[in-house]
C-alpha cells in the first residue's frame, strides 16, 4: 500500500469534495496534483532533513576540513562530494564554506568537489526525487551527480589553478579552531529541530512555487510544445535545456516539482535531470559570489566544465532509463 495513500485520499477530499472540481478538468487535475505534492514533499522533508541534522552534529566543520586535508588528495574529493550531499546549500550559500575551505589549506580541486556537489545533489533534492521517481532514480541522480563533483574537482586539482584564485583568498588566515561541543543527546534533538524548522520555513516556499508551477505545467502544458523544443527525436535536446538552466536560480525544493511535471508530459528523464542539474549547480548570483574570489580565467573554466559533464549525464541516462 502506498504510504502516502492518506495524502492523496484528502487531496481527492479537498480537490472534489469541499472545491467540486470535475475530476476529469484540467483544472481539478492540477489542483489535486498541487496539494498531493506540497503535503508529501513536506512530510519528506521534516523527517529526513531532522535524521540528517541529528547525524551531522557528529561532524563538526572544523574536523570535516582536518579530515579532508589529511587524506590523498583524490579521497578528498570522494569525502568532499559525499560531504555535499549532507549539505543542504544552494550554489550561493556553499560559496562562504568554500572560501572557508580554501582559507584553512584544504586542496582547491577538493573544495571544487564541495562546491559542485553541494548545490546539486543534497537531502532536499534526494528525498524530493525518492518521493516524486522512486528509490532508482534517486539514486542514478546522487551517483551521477558526486561522480560529476569528485571529476571535475580532481581534473581542476590536477591542473593546479591557484593562481587564477584572487590573491587577497591566500592571505586571510582562518580563525582558530573551537573546540568540539559536547552536546547532550538533549542537544542534538534541539538542534536539530530547530534546523529542519528553519530550513523548512526558507525552503517551503520555494517548494510551493515550484509544485505550482508543475501543476500548472502539469494540467495546462500542451505535450507537443515540450517536445518540439527537448522531446526525444532532439538530439540537441540535452545541450539546449543545459544551456537554458544555467543562468537560471533556483534551489532543488523549487525545480524538483517542475522537473516531475515535465517528464510526465514526456520530456526524457535524462534532458529534465540535466536542467535541473544547470539550475541548481549554476547560477548567475552564484557566478558573481564566485568572481570576487576567483579570476574570471577560473570562472571559466569551473563552468564550462560543470556543463559538460551535465551534458554527459543528461544523454547517459537518456540512454539509460528510456
Amino acid at each position: 500500500m502506498d504510504p502516502f495513500y492518506p495524502v492523496q485520499l484528502l487531496s481527492d477530499f479537498v480537490t472534489y469534495g469541499i472545491f467540486h472540481l470535475g475530476k476529469i478538468s484540467i483544472l481539478g487535475s492540477a489542483m489535486d496534483f498541487f496539494i498531493y505534492d506540497s503535503i508529501k514533499i513536506l512530510i519528506l522533508l521534516i523527517v529526513i532533513i531532522f535524521a540528517i541534522s541529528y547525524i551531522r552534529s557528529f561532524l563538526p566543520p572544523e574536523k570535516i576540513r582536518k579530515f579532508l586535508t589529511k587524506r590523498f588528495e583524490f579521497i578528498g574529493n570522494i569525502l568532499a562530494g559525499l560531504f555535499g550531499i549532507i549539505t543542504p546549500f544552494c550554489s550561493c550559500s556553499a560559496v562562504p564554506l568554500f572560501i572557508g575551505m580554501v582559507e584553512s589549506g584544504v586542496p582547491l580541486g577538493v573544495t571544487f568537489s564541495f562546491l559542485i556537489s553541494a548545490p546539486m545533489v543534497n537531502e532536499v533534492a534526494l528525498v524530493m526525487l525518492f518521493g516524486l521517481f522512486g528509490l532508482p532514480v534517486a539514486l542514478l541522480y546522487a551517483v551521477s551527480g558526486v561522480t560529476i563533483a569528485v571529476l571535475v574537482g580532481y581534473i581542476m586539482g590536477r591542473m593546479h589553478l591557484e593562481p587564477l584564485v584572487e590573491d587577497y583568498v591566500w592571505k586571510i588566515k582562518a580563525g582558530d579552531p573551537l573546540g568540539e561541543q559536547k552536546l547532550t543527546f538533549r542537544d542534538r534533538v534541539s538542534q536539530a529541530y530547530i534546523y529542519t524548522r528553519d530550513l523548512i520555513i526558507k525552503v517551503y516556499p520555494y517548494v510551493l512555487i515550484g509544485v505550482g508551477i508543475g501543476a500548472f505545467v502539469h494540467g495546462y502544458v500542451p505535450v507537443n510544445a515540450l517536445l518540439k523544443i527537448a522531446g526525444r527525436g532532439n538530439i540537441l535536446a540535452v545541450p539546449i535545456v543545459t544551456l537554458i538552466g544555467a543562468p537560471l536560480y533556483s534551489n532543488s525544493a523549487g525545480i524538483v516539482p517542475v522537473i516531475q511535471a515535465l517528464i510526465s508530459k514526456g520530456l526524457p528523464l535524462g534532458t529534465a535531470l540535466a536542467f535541473m542539474m544547470a539550475v541548481t549547480a549554476i547560477s548567475f548570483p552564484e557566478m558573481v559570489i564566485l568572481r570576487k574570489v576567483l579570476k574570471l580565467k577560473l570562472l571559466g573554466i569551473y563552468t564550462t566544465i560543470i556543463i559538460v559533464g551535465i551534458i554527459f549525464t543528461g544523454y547517459l541516462f537518456n540512454i539509460i532509463i528510456r
